[in-house]
């Protein structure tokens, strides 16, 4: 039996899914163009849920993040996984950008190098200060409130001085048990949207809008976000492609974020490196780049 190369990385709902509907189909179909991709590429493939208790890690090359999308979930046991793990193979992106990359925090390095984020202001773990005081010292009056560590908006609150109380008893509750951050407002997340930008091995390869449904501001399908095709102008494309050379290093693939901030400019929302969902559906000659450059790698 010949070695693996890339162990594709999924969440174990996504295995063997005796349901189906559209959100699992295209997680399927996903991560079988990347397979796709990186088998006419010439490599051995396996596709397996990160936390497959039966899978000796040492006898694969590289593990690609796809979708395990339960991790900030499963905290804890995710990042024990990939302390493990990282010491028994290569991972795609690796582990220090990873780390990096998991934390919300990182926006500040990105505003330290140069790179026009959102305004975010960090609530550390413990902090006993109620929302309402917060706001009173940032005169900030509509933010948005979300965790640290987190992903398809979980715990994700628009908050005014309506709205602002309503929220003390489940900010309280968090804050007590991790870090959460604080936002003003993007008034052009509802207008026009957020755009995301798939940056193969540092080169940008395709685009897409993502719109809130009507009465809501969050932009993920999880909310009833829409998708739309998007053709970017040169300069968001070099906006994108500067923030991913303000990273710690290049990652091999990556997904930024941007969306128009109260003064019509950009600014990035987030920056996704580890298992961002790229839309290879809508550009399979993405997944072809990053089949080569992983197979580039394998040649080193």
């Amino acid at each position: 039996m010949k070695p693996i190369d890339v162990v594709i990385l999924t969440d174990n709902r996504y295995t063997n899914p005796v349901e189906r509907n559209e959100y699992i189909n295209n997680v399927l179909l996903e991560d079988q163009l990347v397979q796709d991709a990186l088998e006419a590429a010439g490599l051995q493939v396996k596709r397996l849920a990160w936390d497959d208790v039966n899978f000796d890690w040492n006898t694969t090359k590289y593990a690609l993040f796809r979708t395990t999308w339960d991790y900030f979930d499963r905290f804890d046991e995710f990042s024990k996984w990939l302390t493990k793990v990282s010491q028994e193979t290569i991972l795609l992106n690796s582990a220090k950008m990873i780390h990096w990359n998991i934390d919300k925090h990182y926006l500040q390095d990105l505003a330290n190098n140069g790179v026009a984020t959102v305004p975010t202001y960090f609530i550390e773990k413990g902090d006993t200060r109620s929302l309402a005081e917060i706001h009173q010292e940032l005169s900030w009056e509509e933010t948005v409130l979300k965790p640290c560590v987190s992903g398809a908006g979980r715990h994700t609150y628009k908050l005014n001085s309506t709205t602002i109380s309503e929220h003390e008893t489940v900010h309280k509750s968090l804050i007590a048990e991790e870090a959460m951050m604080l936002q003003p407002f993007m008034n052009q997340i509802v207008s026009k949207g957020e755009v995301s930008l798939v940056i193969i091995n540092g080169t940008y390869t395709h685009s897409i809008l993502k719109k809130a449904k009507k009465g809501d501001f969050r932009v993920q399908d999880d909310f009833g976000g829409s998708l739309h095709e998007y053709t970017p102008s040169p300069t968001e494309i070099e906006f994108a492609e500067k923030a991913i050379r303000a990273c710690i290093e290049m990652p091999m693939y990556a997904r930024v974020d941007i969306i128009w901030d109260n003064e019509n400019k950009l600014a990035i929302s987030e920056l996704e490196l580890i298992e961002p969902e790229l839309w290879f559906r809508f550009n399979k000659d993405a997944a072809t780049q990053l089949a080569n450059a992983i197979g580039t790698l394998l040649k080193k």
